[in-house]
């Protein structure tokens, strides 16, 4: 797969669904080619109409182009390492936070919901323009708090790498298998229920 496109990646569904859903994938090679700062705009404002309790829209974003060397660095380090192998080619770094907290000081408890929400609309927009993401949980928060000097209601939840399609043998082992591995799914049957969960 020298050259991966979205196509060579479409899901095989058992159901009929929406085109930029069955393009959405998480790759890990990217191209060098940057994502433009109206591009990146486009893609958060999919993710600013997302539905939210109260219309809190508790998320919020840090991102940096590649470009900025000094603002992507500081998103770059709060990476695992693991991450970092392959994550220092993406054009755009992003950190999703989410703000626990109404606007009168409760407890929002669908903050997390909400913010998943907000990245759906972010990453299918984003698809839709050909550009890619792949979300990662391996992070630093305790880091990203003391770097970006975070506020106690405001977590970080996720980060993400955007960018376009690269090559797959860019990447080295394991990241090589898991690049040109079949995407797989669970059966809608596993995890969706009539009137109760099985017994």
């Amino acid at each position: 797969m020298s050259n991966q496109t979205a196509a060579d990646r479409l899901a095989a569904t058992t159901f009929p669904v929406l085109d930029v859903i069955r393009n959405r994938w998480s790759p890990r090679a990217f191209a060098d080619r940057p994502v433009s700062e109206e591009t990146l705009q486009q893609v958060f404002e999919a993710a600013a109409w997302a539905p939210s309790a109260m219309n809190e829209q508790p998320w919020r974003y840090i991102y940096a182009h590649r470009t900025d060397e000094a603002a992507f660095q500081q998103l770059f380090d709060c990476l695992v390492p693991g991450n970092q192998l392959w994550a220092r080619h993406a054009p755009v770094l992003v950190l999703a936070l989410m703000k626990t907290e109404y606007a009168n000081g409760k407890p929002n408890t669908t903050a997390m919901h909400d913010l998943g929400m907000a990245n759906s609309h972010l990453i299918l927009e984003a698809t839709a323009l050909g550009v890619h993401g792949h979300f990662m949980g391996g992070f630093d928060a305790d880091k990203a708090r003391a770097t970006f000097g975070l506020p106690t209601n405001l977590e970080p939840v996720v980060m993400l790498s955007l960018g376009y399609l690269g090559r797959a043998e860019q990447l080295e082992e394991p990241f090589l298998s898991r690049e040109q591995a079949p995407r797989q799914r669970h059966p809608v049957a596993a995890f969706a229920f009539s009137g109760q969960l099985p017994n």
